[in-house]
């Protein structure tokens, strides 16, 4: 989510044409914009596939996940992070510019390993008085890294901390969404099961840098242990109110229901080299990404600890 102006900026890869078998993995980037979060107008993809070049790291065949587009107010350029997944297992970066939101962006670096690492899902995060940069990444199936970007944001600067060690998936944390309330920051990260949900994890700290102190699932009254059957991606603060923090998550599989989606012993077994059960007859990473929607719920708070419970819908005029 970008706010500008008054104007919401929903975005992300476009799964439109990814059903199982198509080989396409991505359809570019698209954008809708909003002034009151109810009602959306598409303003398409602003950043599209490249259809003739199979080694673009915008190729609808290559493993384009999650943008991030930050604005630089030095540099009055909105710069755009992607994920890249590639064959031998790797996970690099892309970083693209634009001079407007909306496009168009032009590629400034592909290919990259930030730090030398694998950086898989990530979040990009600006400290409000002081513009500086901060970039939240998996480094893959082993830690969150925290870097600091150069000035531009198109490059980290060499300094980083490390966060949340793990041995292998599922426990590894993934899909950082980072959101400050006070002077205190949160981290929301996700274990690694595919395109299963699994329960989410809520950190807390006094800097960007940490000390990270976990303090559990915000998802006080999820039965199916499930984050609600979904994967937050993203937490942002309603700009014109006083407290309203809202978490917006995707739900890859609708499909499933609450018994189906926890799929985490299955990952646990199948990362320890433990074969699968006979009656596992799906391949886990083959799903119909094209089906895949949304879950936004509003952020409330138990004394300092932020909570997630179940809506079936609700109401931004009910916030202060």
């Amino acid at each position: 989510m970008h706010v500008e102006d008054g104007v919401f900026y929903w975005y992300g890869e476009n799964k439109e044409r990814t059903l199982p078998g198509s080989g396409i993995w991505h359809w570019g980037v698209r954008a809708y914009s909003s002034t009151d979060l109810y009602n959306w107008e598409d303003r398409g993809l602003i950043i599209p596939p490249v259809e003739d070049d199979p080694g673009s790291p915008l190729h609808p065949s290559r493993f384009m996940d999650r943008p991030h587009i930050i604005y630089n107010a030095s540099t009055e350029q909105y710069v755009c992070w992607l994920k890249v997944m590639e064959n031998d297992g790797s996970q690099r970066s892309t970083i693209l510019t634009a001079d407007s939101f909306l496009g168009p962006y032009e590629m400034v670096e592909s290919g990259f390993r930030p730090l030398g690492m694998n950086a898989g899902d990530f979040d990009l995060v600006i400290e409000p008085s002081d513009g500086k940069a901060y970039y939240y990444f998996e480094r893959v199936h082993s830690e969150m890294i925290c870097a600091d970007l150069t000035e531009n944001y198109t490059d980290v600067t060499g300094y980083y901390s490390t966060h949340f060690h793990q041995a292998s998936p599922p426990f590894v944390r993934e899909a950082p969404a980072h959101f400050k309330r006070g002077t205190t920051h949160f981290l929301v990260t996700s274990g690694t099961t595919g395109y299963f949900p699994n329960p989410s994890e809520l950190a807390s700290a006094p800097s960007y840098h940490g000390p990270w102190t976990v303090l559990g699932n915000p998802h006080s009254d999820d039965k199916s242990d499930t984050s609600f059957r979904s994967q937050i991606s993203c937490v942002f603060k309603h700009p014109d109110k006083a407290d309203l923090y809202i978490a917006m998550a995707d739900r890859w599989r609708p499909d499933l229901s609450p018994e189906e989606s926890d799929a985490r012993g299955l990952f646990e077994r199948q990362f320890a080299g433990t074969p699968l059960p006979d009656d596992v007859s799906e391949d886990l990473s083959i799903v119909d990404a094209s089906q895949a929607d949304y879950v936004w719920l509003p952020f409330t708070f138990d004394g300092d600890f932020p909570l997630l419970q179940w809506r079936d819908e609700w109401r931004i005029e009910a916030f202060d």
